[in-house]
């Protein structure tokens, strides 16, 4: 679980930066709001997993990802300076970004 809290952040953090988020305060942000969300996001579907199995798995994973991505968006709409892109589509933006990319390196 700590591996990829860690990863999350690496790659939400770039992907911040890629998007130019700058202001510290706004990086700190991500990252907080990444540690309160991910634990959750990576333990819930594995519990489920166990218990009911895969198919039930994934439809709660789907569902904790969309709430996820509001939860941050309307977190970050109440936190960051940052105004390029819409607190929300920041969100998806960076959520899409780190599980892509985790999938992908659970792949290799």
């Amino acid at each position: 679980m700590i591996k990829c809290l860690i990863c999350t952040i690496i790659i939400e953090l770039c992907g911040a930066l890629i998007l130019k988020v700058r202001d510290r305060k706004d990086l700190l942000n991500v990252l907080l709001v990444n540690i309160l969300t991910n634990p959750l996001v990576v333990s819930i579907p594995v519990l489920i997993l166990v218990r009911y199995g895969y198919k039930t798995s994934m439809i709660v994973l789907i569902v904790l990802e969309i709430l996820t991505v509001l939860v941050e968006g309307f977190i970050y709409l109440k936190t960051l300076k940052y105004k390029k892109i819409n607190p929300f589509g920041l969100s998806l933006i960076l959520n899409i970004s780190s599980f892509l990319i985790g999938e992908i390196i659970n792949r290799i």
